[in-house]
């Protein structure tokens, strides 16, 4: 009898192992799915108001389209608002980057924030907006092409060293920095440069709905103060995020009170409460080809 006791004792203690186990287990499993639900960046759901930021140099970037296009196709962004701090950066990286925007447009209101710096590149950021606010000393506009590089055929010369180049055409590879021009290569360039000014200037007139002296006052390719660019219809009002949120609550009826959430997409987005990654956009871009660069942003890239 002492024998069966003791064993019906021990398989009841078993059980109540077995079930401790159990449910420990139950409850991990349930914490894993709870964390492992997508939590929208920034922790809110729901409906609200998206927000991204353009910083650095503007390059061609997929993986910040592919985040445009999402925040286009999500019923529950109501508008977008995009803060721009940036001083230009390459013709096709700034070309994808209006376009993303203006896809977004087409399902939601867009309404542009610029900071310190919204030119050139960053400007053509801002004009695929519907709506652009500006603080009153941003350094904005800066509306034309560059394309630039040393050449140090001189220093060659006299250092006593000669480069020997081979090519299939005369203007192939041209300008050089290492030997003196072909002839041509400089009306060869100036050609591509008038050809990407073209599209920048006629984007402006397009979407600032500028022309003639008023088109040729912003695109002699100087800069801007927020209050001049006011003035000369770049931007349409002076402010910061506050004004763009007043904006979209008179203009299209998006709610002030609506939450913010932060896009990001230059790292993966981990799923809450992993959320909060720093969006940043910096990084290298082409030296011969940018957007109202100029001498002292080309050392700076350089």
């Amino acid at each position: 009898m002492t024998a069966t006791s003791d064993l019906i004792i021990e398989r009841r203690r078993i059980r109540r192992r077995l079930a401790f186990w159990r449910i420990l287990a139950i409850v991990a499993l349930a914490a894993a799915i709870i964390v492992l639900i997508p939590r929208p960046s920034g922790g809110v759901r729901g409906e609200h108001v998206a927000r991204i930021t353009i910083s650095g140099i503007i390059v061609d970037d997929p993986d910040r389209d592919a985040a445009l296009t999402r925040i286009a196709d999500d019923t529950n962004a109501r508008a977008l608002v995009v803060r721009i701090n940036s001083p230009g950066g390459t013709v096709a990286g700034s070309e994808a980057l209006y376009e993303s925007l203006r896809a977004v447009s087409q399902e939601k209101p867009v309404v542009a924030v610029m900071s310190e710096a919204a030119a050139s590149g960053g400007y053509v950021a801002a004009i695929a907006a519907d709506h652009i606010v500006a603080r009153a000393t941003t350094l904005t506009g800066s509306i034309g092409v560059v394309a630039e590089a040393p050449n140090v055929a001189g220093l060659l010369d006299h250092l006593g060293i000669e480069v020997m180049r081979t090519k299939s055409a005369p203007l192939k590879a041209e300008p050089s920095f290492l030997t003196e021009p072909e002839d041509g290569s400089i009306a060869a360039q100036q050609a591509l440069i008038d050809d990407s000014f073209a599209w920048f200037r006629d984007l402006v007139a397009e979407r600032r709905g500028l022309a003639g002296d008023g088109l040729a006052a912003v695109t002699d390719g100087r800069a801007f103060t927020g209050r001049q660019a006011l003035g000369l219809g770049l931007v349409d009002t002076i402010g910061g995020e506050e004004a763009a949120r007043a904006w979209l609550d008179s203009e299209r009826g998006v709610a002030e009170s609506l939450k913010i959430r932060d896009w990001n997409w230059d790292e993966p987005e981990l799923p809450w409460p992993f959320t909060g990654i720093e969006e940043s956009l910096l990084g290298g871009a082409p030296l011969e080809h940018l957007l109202g660069a100029g001498p002292r942003l080309f050392a700076v890239i350089q």
